[in-house]
């Protein structure tokens, strides 16, 4: 089981759809993500973590917090495509009440040690909206440092993204 001092990480499952669909609706997150989340966008969500999960034995993870098993967020190594090339990266999303208690820099560390010790992973990266600041000061406190940018299309929309890698030797 993956953890954390104060966390604990488990699968995406079909009954967590009113927790998905509430961090997923919060204003923070429809901000970054510029867009209402569905019904069926959170159905989609949820299946595309289980063919993660199947596909590569790993996606977002919810994180629990250990002393009140409350639902803090999503974290997880996912494997992306970043202008063609396939990656190992670190998402991070939190509910608005569980950001600024260091959650996602405690998880995303869990991760990068997963990634790298158990996983056998040589570089992670993370792909940031530049206007989120909060995810970019997560991806600087874990060691990745800003190496490039690039243009996503999400939604029919272009939306600019910054990249920050982390090798296993520089952690």
């Amino acid at each position: 089981m993956l953890e954390s001092k104060r966390l604990i990480f488990r699968k995406v499952e079909d009954d967590d759809f009113d927790v998905i669909a509430k961090m997923m609706r919060d204003e923070g997150v429809r901000r970054i993500w510029g867009h209402y989340f569905s019904d069926d966008d959170i159905r989609a969500w949820i299946e595309r973590r289980k063919k993660g999960y199947q596909d590569h034995g790993i996606d977002y993870l919810l994180a629990i917090q250990k002393e009140t098993g409350e639902v803090v967020g999503q974290i997880g190594i996912l494997r992306e495509n970043i202008e063609g090339k396939d990656v190992w990266g670190i998402g991070y999303i939190l509910n608005g009440d569980a950001r600024g208690c260091g959650y996602a820099t405690e998880g995303a560390k869990a991760m990068a040690e997963y990634a790298f010790e158990t996983m056998g992973v040589e570089k992670l990266i993370c792909d940031i909206r530049p206007m989120n600041t909060e995810s970019i000061a997560v991806a600087k406190r874990i060691g990745m440092k800003e190496t490039g940018s690039f243009i996503k299309i999400y939604h029919g929309e272009e939306m600019p993204h910054l990249v920050f890698e982390l090798d296993r030797e520089d952690r």
